[in-house]
């Protein structure tokens, strides 16, 4: 069973940092893309960032400049570096990926998505 993983989520204060981590296991044949999104209470998910399997990254630009995403290739591995958080920035993250996996069928290309994790940014 193919599984995201999210972890580093918490309470910080505004102008403090985290770090999230997202690992993927399971049958996976290749990674394309991973990406961070959030959601607040009462708003649509959103992009957060993203970064490619060459190593380009995408970011929100309410984000760029505090957050930066990076990939452990060799790990299955996504990290979101956040610091000078505001509280607007509080939301579950999830972690999302395209995929390859094998299952029983073969090869299957899939968007899959980790169980979130809060950050909540507050004094």
């Amino acid at each position: 069973q193919v599984q995201l993983v999210e972890s580093g989520g918490g309470l910080v204060q505004p102008g403090g940092s985290l770090r999230l981590s997202c690992v993927a296991s399971g049958r996976i044949f290749n990674i394309f893309r991973m990406g961070w999104y959030r959601q607040a209470p009462g708003k649509q998910r959103e992009l957060v960032a993203s970064i490619s399997s060459g190593g380009s990254t995408n970011y929100a630009d309410s984000v760029k400049g505090r957050f930066t995403i990076a990939r452990d290739y060799a790990k299955n591995t996504v990290y979101l570096h956040m610091i000078s958080l505001k509280p607007e920035d509080t939301a579950v993250y999830y972690c999302n990926a395209d995929m390859s996996t094998l299952g029983t069928m073969g090869r299957v290309r899939g968007d899959y998505w980790g169980q979130g994790t809060q950050v909540t940014v507050s004094s």
